[in-house]
């Protein structure tokens, strides 16, 4: 299951609540992102 973050106002939200309507069931905002569970490092040269 994808989780998603409010963009307005940041709570987490599982796919499941979006499957109906695309509004955050807290706030009422529309727009979401993925947040990133992994974040590789590099090393610059």
């Amino acid at each position: 299951m994808v989780e998603y973050k409010c963009f307005k106002c940041e709570k987490k939200i599982k796919s499941a609540a979006l499957e109906k309507r695309f509004v955050c069931p807290n706030c009422g905002g529309k727009i979401f992102y993925k947040p990133r569970t992994k974040v590789k490092k590099i090393r610059a040269v």
